[in-house]
């Protein structure tokens, strides 16, 4: 595709053989192709001559089957703003606020906003632009659910490049149905979508890794799962990497049940639910129901309502070198997963409290960890919640076994903790191993720990800048060790295979640790804790993230 705004949703009629032999979607080398979910609009008529209110008549058989200004908000998850439509209104490329009617409006505070009414035959939009003439100006609405998606499931191995995917009127995601995303894969397998912009969709941007709907909640599974065709179409197997995630307004990736064998890798996810105006459980930078063999890898995500989140008998998932912070809720959550999940290398620099809920068969290794952790359910059994959750056969999304969740069978080795609060893990009636993790500050370890490295006095504060697409640390790092013996260089046999065994049918995951963040090799005889191989003692400023587009021929 060359330059230009294509106003349409692209429906691949087919897919591909293989990974080798894909459907490539692209734009042209050089050249700027934006796909679009909206139109534009003219015709705006001033309101009893006023200043900055206008108005537009638009007949609904214009939207054609899918009207996004009748289409609110909604979903099981939802708690909040269910009255928002999916519909947008845009002045020169950037959204206005929604109210509820015009008298909800506070022109003064909110500067733009925008309501609407249907009947059976029109839609009409007010919009204050104030100042503005938008009849001279760029103003686009969504009309659009997405704006690269199959018609059918089924269609498999598609490549999308180099392109721009803004402005669609996408539903909110929920555990309970297949939700849309300005691009999704549509229960499909082996795509790989690389070196494109997602931007400006009302709720998620991609639906890239996406499996059966089957399990719309965490109650029942069981009846649900068992009356459902979990393996009709084989999903899975994507690669997501190298986009650009923002301005949306629930989610960057979201993957449901079924998600299987995904790379989600060096992608820039930012500004995410913000603001907020409308709020769910599922909001995040990277959420991701039922996943399996999944690695999710090298990502910056900051500014959002979530960071990443696993919920729902996740195994064989890890969580290596990405760099977290400024994020408005938790940058990490753990819910309802049976493990392994790997969690190793990542800096985690947003205080607000993270949670790890009914969730057993975790590694934290060689992370720096500035949150607060939110501990649940340790020893309770969670029979009366139903919360059992399926334990699925070897590569595949079927279930083989149905099980509660509990907190523990959990691994702490070489992290650096910075107000963290392991003590909830005394409690744990499964079984916990601690070594070699570094208390700064405040932080306090579990007494299961029995050798931890303290140091109260710490109080040199970390900064986080970003500067043209990179992002750069100053901290202050001191290589401490214990007095006994130098810490323990961590393999996968030394993580062993948990209370519950991982996917692969012959044995452990082997993950090779032997790499800092950075992509130093660790020392195996004094291997340093956190995610930095230390040289040098003081006040350090490192780049940690920059992008990294890579030209892929065909």
């Amino acid at each position: 595709m060359h330059e230009g705004i294509y106003r349409e949703q692209v429906s691949p009629p087919r897919g591909g053989r293989s990974e080798k032999e894909r459907i490539w979607y692209r734009a042209a080398r050089g050249e700027e192709a934006e796909l679009k979910g909206s139109e534009i609009i003219k015709k705006w008529e001033r309101v009893n001559n006023s200043d900055f209110l206008w108005t537009v008549k638009i007949r609904n058989a214009f939207f054609g089957k899918f009207n996004p200004y009748r289409d609110t908000l909604r979903g099981v998850r939802l708690r909040d703003g269910g009255w928002r439509h999916t519909g947008e209104v845009y002045l020169n490329g950037k959204p206005l606020t929604e109210v509820k009617n015009r008298e909800s409006a506070d022109s003064a505070a909110l500067q733009a906003y925008w309501y609407c009414e249907t009947d059976e035959k029109h839609t009409r939009i007010w919009a204050a632009f104030f100042a503005v003439d938008p009849n001279e100006e760029t103003v686009e609405i969504n009309v659009r659910q997405s704006v690269f998606y199959p018609s059918r499931p089924g269609i498999d191995y598609i490549q999308v490049t180099g392109f721009v995917m803004s402005q669609a009127a996408t539903p909110q995601a929920s555990p309970a149905a297949e939700p849309i995303g300005l691009l999704g894969a549509h229960r499909s397998q082996g795509w790989a979508i690389e070196n494109n912009v997602f931007k400006q969709s009302k709720c998620a941007a991609s639906r890239s890794a996406d499996g059966s709907t089957a399990s719309e909640a965490y109650v029942k599974t069981k009846t649900r799962a068992s009356k459902a065709a979990w393996n009709k179409n084989p999903t899975g197997r994507h690669l997501v990497r190298n986009n650009e995630i923002y301005d949306c307004g629930q989610a960057g990736i979201i993957g449901g049940p079924g998600v299987l064998s995904c790379k989600i890798e060096h992608n820039d996810i930012h500004d995410i639910g913000t603001p907020k105006l409308f709020w769910n459980y599922e909001n995040a930078g990277i959420r991701i129901h039922g996943a399996a063999e999944v690695e999710i890898s090298g990502n910056h995500i900051c500014r959002t309502g979530g960071g990443i989140c696993l919920d729902w008998a996740a195994q064989g998932t890890r969580i290596t070198k990405n760099i977290l912070h400024d994020n408005q809720a938790q940058d990490l959550s753990l819910e309802a997963n049976h493990g392994m999940v790997l969690i190793d290398n990542n800096l985690f620099f947003s205080p607000q409290p993270a949670q790890v809920r009914l969730s057993r068969g975790l590694a934290f290794v060689h992370n720096f960890i500035e949150w607060k952790m939110i501990v649940r359910k340790l020893w309770e059994a969670v029979d009366a919640e139903e919360r059992e959750t399926p334990f699925p056969q070897p590569y595949a999304a079927a279930p083989s076994d149905f099980r509660n969740t509990l907190c523990g069978d959990a691994r702490f080795y070489n992290n650096i903790f910075l107000g963290t609060d392991l003590s909830p893990y005394d409690y744990s009636s499964l079984p916990v191993e601690m070594e070699g993790n570094v208390f700064l500050a405040d932080a306090k370890p579990s007494a299961r720990e029995l050798h931890p490295i303290l140091d109260p006095r710490y109080n040199s504060t970390l900064e986080i800048t970003e500067k043209k697409r990179e992002v750069y640390l100053s901290i202050y790092l001191e290589k401490m060790q214990p007095q006994e013996q130098p810490l323990k260089f961590i393999t996968s046999q030394e993580l062993g295979m948990g209370a519950l065994p991982p996917l692969e049918e012959e044995g452990a995951h082997v993950f090779d640790l032997s790499a800092d963040y950075l992509g130093k090799e660790r020392d195996k005889n004094e291997p340093c804790a956190g995610p930095f191989e230390i040289s040098n003692d003081g006040r350090q400023e490192i780049k940690i993230w920059s992008v990294n587009s890579i030209n892929y021929e065909l």
